[in-house]
């Protein structure tokens, strides 16, 4: 075994990595295998569990990998088009690192990983965000389209307390439309 793996003084928490621990925050009573999320249907609660097991695993990503802000960018929690991405790399690399997976199955991951970061750096590049600052996506307006409303950098101070402050009001704001849905059928019912 590798001096750095056995060696306690060159070992930090980081590098332990346990495939289990980005599934989500609470461990299932049966091992359950990665399937794709889809942000879109997730419950309030799913969405907080799967904000912070993508986060974690992103991290890590970025610190293992030396990744620069411009394949994983430290906003990229406010680019639909990064989530998306990410999360699928994210799910890809559970499975090829599943213990019952095939032993070349981490060889695939890593191909699939060179792919995907030249998608990110394409994404990085198209959303404007930088390591100390961030704007939202541009978007094209097609005719007959409401005029897009300017596009304005945001200058970033504290990336971990800015994402729970993103995560909460994604959360506060799924279980509001969850209500909503919810009181609508109440009043529907005789």
């Amino acid at each position: 075994m590798s001096e750095y793996l056995t060696d306690p003084d060159r070992l930090d928490e980081d590098d332990l990595l346990d495939v289990d621990e980005f599934a989500s925050d609470e461990a299932p009573d049966v091992a359950e295998l990665p399937h794709p999320v889809n942000w879109n249907l997730l419950t309030a609660e799913e969405l907080e569990a799967e904000w912070f097991a993508l986060d974690r695993w992103v991290t890590w990503l970025r610190r293992t990998y030396g990744l620069p802000a411009l394949v994983v960018p430290p906003f990229w929690h406010h680019h639909p088009e990064l989530v998306w991405e990410l999360s699928a790399l994210h799910l890809h690399w559970l499975a090829a690192y599943d213990p019952e997976q095939n032993a070349s199955a981490a060889i695939g991951w890593h191909r699939d990983f060179a792919d995907a970061r030249a998608r990110l750096r394409d994404w990085v590049a198209a959303s404007g965000t930088r390591i100390d600052r961030d704007r939202p996506t541009r978007q094209t307006v097609w005719p007959g389209e409401e005029p897009a409303e300017p596009v304005e950098d945001t200058a970033i101070a504290d990336r971990a307390a800015e994402f729970e402050a993103f995560v909460t009001a994604e959360v506060a704001q799924r279980r509001q439309a969850e209500d909503d849905f919810y009181a609508a059928i109440a009043e529907e019912e005789p």
